[in-house]
């Protein structure tokens, strides 16, 4: 019989420990007074991080099938992020290519190392079931067509236009710029009367988000990070964005009528809650919704993204089809 190590437990232990930490401070947030700016806004401000979800599950994975998120117990995750770690680092010598790490990218970079401080079972939490609802069958051939291979993929690689946005050293895009990835998982908040700005590491993005009654440009002008129009309910910063641009409307949506309402709200000293609805009736059955937790973390400030190795990447990739082709 397989026997955990001492390690493993002492991970669970921690684990659960931290969770229960987590749970017990969310089910008290009521209680708690967010801080205010001299102006007198909800302060959200500070640099944030959400790698410890770097492999939580987007919907509910087939350990929790036909449960609930309330039904699962901190015992429970604690085991499920233990778990995800162990498999995590269990396939970090990959990384490089090949099982000496001899080549393509190394694993010290990404963020990885913290997996057992995540607090989730999964993300999607509407519909109940944790699933994204089905695409509308008008919608199936619009999103096949506008798919891309990336450069992870196998090709065809006939020009940029094969390649992601993501690999093209432009954006991931709204709300993928937020979701924890293998590596650049850092955000900073920042506010001035009036406007609230966000800046992600990944890409160097950066959002600048009217505060109030802003008039909304007309369609004709899109972006591919939308335009956003953001105003307080309560301590919650709402944030409502449209106009986005088709090449980059997340998971392929409609861009002419796709909304994503941002919530953000700080539950404790050093968490903010980040839940997105989407909304686009051409695209999905029902509005669905998904929440991950923003950590404060002043460790994990923005550093730098140079993305000139993407840019080399997409000339070799484009240069070796042609050569394969000869």
């Amino acid at each position: 019989m397989h026997r955990p190590s001492i390690v493993a437990l002492l991970v669970l232990i921690s684990s659960a420990t931290a969770i229960h930490a987590q749970r017990a401070a969310s089910s008290s947030g009521s209680s708690w007074t967010a801080p205010r700016t001299p102006w007198g806004d909800p302060d959200l401000q500070g640099n944030y991080t959400n790698k410890y979800e770097t492999s939580t599950p987007f919907e509910r994975p087939k350990e929790f099938e036909g449960r609930r998120m309330e039904d699962i117990s901190a015992h429970e995750l604690a085991a499920a992020v233990a778990r995800r770690q162990e498999d995590t680092l269990a396939r970090a010598k990959f990384f490089g290519g090949d099982p000496a790490g001899l080549i393509g990218n190394s694993a010290e970079f990404r963020d990885i190392y913290e997996i057992t401080k995540g607090s989730r079972p999964w993300f999607v939490i509407d519909p109940q079931d944790g699933k994204i609802p089905p695409i509308l069958p008008e919608a199936r051939t619009r999103i096949a067509n506008a798919a891309r291979t990336g450069s992870f993929g196998t090709g065809p690689f006939n020009s940029h236009e094969d390649f992601s946005l993501w690999d093209r050293c432009i954006t991931r895009g709204l709300p993928g710029s937020m979701l924890p990835g293998q590596y650049g998982n850092s955000y900073e908040i920042v506010q001035g009367p009036g406007f609230v700005a966000i800046r992600y590491e990944m890409v160097h993005d950066t959002r600048v988000i009217p505060i109030g009654n802003a008039p909304r440009v007309g369609s004709s002008i899109r972006s591919d990070m939308g335009v956003p129009r953001g105003h307080w309910e309560g301590d919650t910063l709402v944030v409502e964005t449209t106009n986005f641009k088709a090449r980059s409307a997340y998971r392929n949506a409609n861009a002419d009528t796709l909304k994503l309402v941002e919530r953000f709200t700080r539950t404790t000293s050093d968490k903010i809650e980040w839940t997105v609805t989407v909304d686009d009736p051409t695209t999905w059955s029902r509005p669905w919704t998904f929440a991950i937790p923003l950590t404060m973390n002043d460790q994990e400030a923005i550093f730098e993204y140079a993305c000139h190795e993407g840019n080399q990447a997409i000339k070799n990739i484009l240069n070796a089809s042609r050569a394969a082709e000869r």
